[in-house]
């Protein structure tokens, strides 16, 4: 296995946000069936060595582009530009308003006659907001406008973090 290649390479999938997730998990599955370390214990250290960081290199690989997210961000990266930092690109004040209002209705949620299906509402604004940011991501990628694709990652990563924290909210509601 190249390890030079990158993640889209390594699955033979072209360089996109949109990928079919049938055939990543095929080639996954493939791929791990011959690096898996257990098929070389009867090798040498070193090769066996090479098995580990190569399955580690192809799991890291396969999480990074299941995720719409992180396969966005390991675009940018691709093009040299580094999502990682939260402070990398300046926020839209609508938008961060837009955010506040999000999580004030979270906190609000206990309180609510019924907390399940405002937490439901409230999963389904920030899933449609995330669907739409998901397209607009690979518009503007594919236009090779990485400064506005850089905004739509800094923005979905405020969403991300809104999902899961409602999915915790639930979570604790549920015990």
């Amino acid at each position: 296995m190249d390890i030079s290649k990158n993640f889209f390479e390594l699955f033979a999938l072209p360089v996109s946000f949109q990928i079919d997730p049938i055939k990543l998990s095929e080639r996954y599955l493939d791929l791990q069936k011959t690096l898996h370390p257990d098929r070389h214990a009867h090798l040498s250290d070193r090769e066996r060595r090479l098995s580990e960081q190569y399955t580690a290199y192809l799991n890291e690989a396969v999480t990074t582009l299941k995720a719409p997210l992180s396969r966005a961000q390991y675009l940018l990266k691709l093009q040299g530009f580094d999502t990682a930092s939260e402070s990398s690109v300046a926020i839209d004040p609508v938008f961060l308003m837009q955010q506040m209002e999000l999580r004030e209705q979270l906190e609000e949620i206990p309180d609510q006659a019924d907390p399940f299906e405002a937490l439901d509402e409230l999963s389904e604004e920030v899933e449609a907001m995330l669907a739409r940011m998901r397209v607009e991501f690979a518009e503007r990628y594919t236009a090779q406008a990485y400064e506005a694709a850089v905004a739509l990652v800094r923005k979905m990563q405020f969403l991300e973090k809104l999902a899961l924290e409602v999915e915790n909210l639930e979570d604790r509601l549920d015990d």
